[in-house]
């Protein structure tokens, strides 16, 4: 696919020029909610769940059809700092898990209908361990962002993103300390289990990985310096699901931060996103304030892999199964009320 950006300022300025949702679709999907045999506002948060992914497909009455979940992996330099329960190699072993069909991500996403793809980004070479300067340089970020733009199925009408990366939690607590402040201890949690030993060593290297990086302040440095490429992949798929149209289900608290980054850039940049669901990770839902974005289901899950967002992917599709298959009170023979 032919590269819509070369560098990192013409990505954020691309982020900045994103096309917005239709109007007239949207206008459209309100007039015929109002008409569905329902009392008005009675299927609640179906209704806006309905109206938003009208508006952003361009359809008052519209289907889910081709769901589509890409998984991008990513290993991180920081993990020589303990912060994680497992090791590196974990990754790969994860990638070979989901390729072989036998992760939660492969049976959530067979029973919503969901083509899956995984995509590694050079395990072999970790990201630099942000504890002593930036993840990555320009160039590493930027091919980074073009896998994510390249994984989109332009025939896809949703998109989640799933992540899988030993040591990516540390690497989202630190992109969102920089971003929205605070203290380490504010953001960073137990991710795959760590003992409070471990907690103490991500929030010391979230903090010294703060104080390596003080031009880590904009969206696109927050993720060169402390970032990882699945988070940055997510982000360019992300971009990429705008401009052709495709809402996302955005997933957990790696997810969120990567989006986060696009936040930064502009707020507008995720209007086209819905939080799928509030991770138990103890930060998670402070950053989807700072996001406006409400969950739309909260199980206290953090296993990552796009699982949240495609476990509220079932919700979604009813949404707009009900939206677009109701009979209005017209087509029923029933009188309004």
């Amino acid at each position: 696919m032919t590269n819509r950006f070369s560098s990192l300022a013409e990505f954020v300025n691309l982020v900045k020029e994103l096309p917005a949702a239709d109007q007239e679709a949207a206008s459209g999907a309100a007039d015929r909610n109002a008409q569905l045999t329902k009392p008005a506002g009675s299927l609640g948060k179906l209704e806006d769940i309905a109206l938003w992914y009208a508006a952003w497909r361009g359809n008052a009455r519209p289907a889910i059809e081709a769901p589509q979940v890409v998984i991008f992996a990513g290993n991180h330099g920081v993990c020589a700092q303990g912060v994680s329960a497992f090791p590196s190699e974990v990754t790969q072993q994860m990638v070979y898990n989901f390729q072989a069909g036998g992760a939660a991500i492969n049976q959530l996403s067979k029973c919503f209908g969901a083509k899956l793809d995984v995509i590694a980004l050079d395990l072999d070479t970790p990201t630099a361990d942000f504890t002593a300067g930036p993840a990555m340089s320009e160039a590493e970020l930027v091919a980074a962002l073009q896998t994510g733009w390249d994984a989109v199925d332009e025939n896809a009408d949703i998109l989640i993103t799933g992540e899988m990366g030993i040591g990516n939690t540390t690497a989202a607590a630190a992109i969102a300390a920089a971003l929205f402040g605070g203290s380490a201890d504010d953001w960073v949690g137990r991710g795959t289990g760590v003992d409070d030993e471990g907690l103490a060593r991500k929030a010391d290297a979230v903090t010294r990985g703060l104080a390596a990086n003080p031009d880590a302040t904009s969206g696109i440095e927050a993720l060169r310096r402390l970032g990882g490429r699945e988070l940055a992949a997510m982000a360019g798929a992300v971009v990429r699901a705008r401009t052709l149209n495709i809402p996302v289900i955005m997933d957990g608290f790696i997810c969120t931060a990567a989006c986060a980054t696009l936040h930064a850039m502009d707020p507008a940049a995720l209007d086209h996103v819905i939080a799928g669901h509030a991770s138990a990770e103890q930060a998670h839902q402070r950053m989807l304030g700072h996001l406006n974005k409400d969950a739309i289901i909260q199980m206290n899950m953090r296993l990552g892999e796009g699982s949240g967002a495609a476990t509220a992917l079932g919700i979604v599709k009813a949404a707009v199964a009900c939206h677009s298959g109701m009979a209005t009170f017209a087509e029923a023979g029933v009188a309004e009320g």
